[in-house]
């Protein structure tokens, strides 16, 4: 784990903050994957940060062996380009949150085409909040 880059950039928060990774997620897919997905939105919630990109994200490659039934075998392959991806992801992820995060998961749908990247951070995010479950304590004796 380490500490969150300080960044001298005007904070984010609210939509401004959601348009911003969603829009940096994408530039990454199309960078290192060729290609991108149409659509991507962000959600934040407290401390956690799901982004979900849809339609037409597989490459040339993926569609090929997925029509020839093997959809698994790229379920299998994206999740571990993102074990590499991972790192890219983060660094974005701290930069605009100003966040450390704290673990990333990444999960892939192939129909239909849908992709996750799902981040823990170590602080809540500013204007995003939730409602925590927690056992009620005993009133104190009278």
């Amino acid at each position: 784990m380490h500490a969150p880059p300080t960044d001298t950039a005007p904070l984010l928060i609210g939509a401004p903050l959601l348009a911003a990774i969603s829009t940096n997620i994408v530039a990454i897919l199309r960078d290192r994957y060729g290609r991108g997905p149409l659509t991507a939105k962000t959600y934040a919630l407290d401390d956690l940060v799901v982004v979900v990109t849809r339609d037409r994200g597989f490459t040339a490659l993926e569609q090929t062996i997925m029509d020839h039934d093997e959809p698994n075998l790229v379920v299998t392959m994206r999740r571990d380009f993102e074990h590499y991806m991972a790192k890219l992801y983060t660094e974005m992820i701290e930069r605009l949150t100003r966040r450390t995060v704290l673990a990333f998961l990444s999960q892939s749908h192939v129909e239909p085409g849908i992709t996750m990247q799902t981040f823990l951070l170590d602080a809540p995010l500013e204007g995003f909040g939730a409602v925590e479950m927690v056992k009620p304590r005993r009133p104190p004796p009278a």
